[in-house]
């Protein structure tokens, strides 16, 4: 079973970030489990969610020792750097996780300037989307395409396609900057 951890503000799409990885995952006929958490208000509150995806029953979808975590901010990052387990990935947005990175030795920590590159892309709502196309290629369980194909189901059935080509570029560009 792999465990992933997306944190970050309200508005970042930590949430949907999991979504997406929940339903790659799902279309690959996995057990998955999707378990948000998020403060009062959304938008600039805390927001994060842990993903658990595998062949095996989960018994226990709450965060325990994840395998990767996202930071998207400097809270994020503090809140759950030391419960990745060693040897797992932590995965932060450059422009926004400025503490010290260096405490845990025994994890490998990749910074992504995702903002700027989705802003690159004049897809500034897209950051999330950078960082879960980094995260597909970090964990190796699915390929690109059918990673994309799944998200851009997901993003049909909820209505909210008309970002279609603006997120296989942030996806791709997050994918292929690890």
């Amino acid at each position: 079973m792999k465990e992933i951890v997306f944190s970050g503000f309200g508005g970042q799409g930590v949430l949907t970030s999991g979504l997406i990885v929940s339903d790659i995952a799902a279309s690959k006929d996995l057990k998955v489990t999707w378990m948000p958490s998020y403060g009062s208000a959304m938008r600039g509150g805390t927001a994060n969610c842990t993903v658990k995806y595998g062949e095996s029953k989960i018994y226990n979808p709450s965060l325990e020792e994840p395998d990767l975590l996202l930071a998207m901010n400097n809270p994020s990052f503090k809140a759950f750097i030391n419960r990745v387990k060693p040897g797992g990935v932590v995965l932060i947005n450059s422009e926004l996780v400025t503490c010290k990175t260096d405490d845990r030795e025994d994890v490998h920590i990749i910074s992504i300037p995702c903002n700027q590159i989705a802003n690159n892309l004049d897809h500034p709502k897209g950051a999330n989307i950078v960082m879960t196309g980094a995260i597909v290629k970090l964990m190796n369980d699915f390929d690109k395409n059918e990673a994309i194909s799944a998200m851009t189901k997901m993003f049909a059935k909820k209505g909210k396609n008309r970002f279609q080509e603006k997120n296989q570029l942030a996806f791709e560009a997050g994918f292929n900057f690890v």
